[in-house]
């Protein structure tokens, strides 16, 4: 079984070539990186008042999985960085994801438009968790559920 996986795991030459040829600029300070800007250029943000951030996402065709569903993982994404966004603060470090627990409710397919709202549940310290929820707009339905916890060493700052 393991010599399977291993072989399953492998890339030919052709795909070791393609994977060698790719460029990766190194990261400016202040600028969204590369794995950033690809999970999440399709965000528009609505709406921000302290403790509140309402986004949409019409799904695109890269965040699908082979099912042409929203993608776990792209959901895991948008309740990490959008989650984190109810606690940003110009001019300081972004917080530290501490925990993430998701509940995956429903499927999105490609195209469905989603709001996604993310509301800060509170602060003990340096330590924030937030509530993010993903709702199908059309329908109402909700997508998934996410809790973020985080954590901003060395600072007092209150929001």
């Amino acid at each position: 079984m393991e010599k399977k996986v291993k072989e399953f795991l492998e890339l030919s030459q052709d795909e070791s070539e393609a994977v060698s040829r790719i460029v990766v600029p190194p990261q400016r300070p202040g600028t969204a990186s590369l794995y950033e800007d690809f999970a999440l250029r399709s965000i528009r943000v609505d709406r921000v008042e302290p403790g509140l951030v309402v986004c949409t996402l019409k799904v695109p065709p890269r965040l699908t999985d082979r099912a042409g569903n929203l993608a776990k993982g792209a959901i895991a994404n948008v309740v990490d960085m959008v989650g984190g966004y109810v606690t940003y603060v110009e001019g300081l470090p972004m917080y530290v994801s501490v925990d993430i627990s998701i509940s995956y409710i429903s499927t999105a397919k490609l195209d469905d438009e989603l709001e996604i709202t993310s509301k800060r549940l509170g602060q003990r310290g340096a330590y924030y968790g937030a509530i993010v929820l993903l709702r199908n707009k059309a329908t109402g339905e909700i997508i998934a559920e996410g809790r973020h916890s985080m954590f901003r060493p060395r600072s007092t700052h209150k929001l």
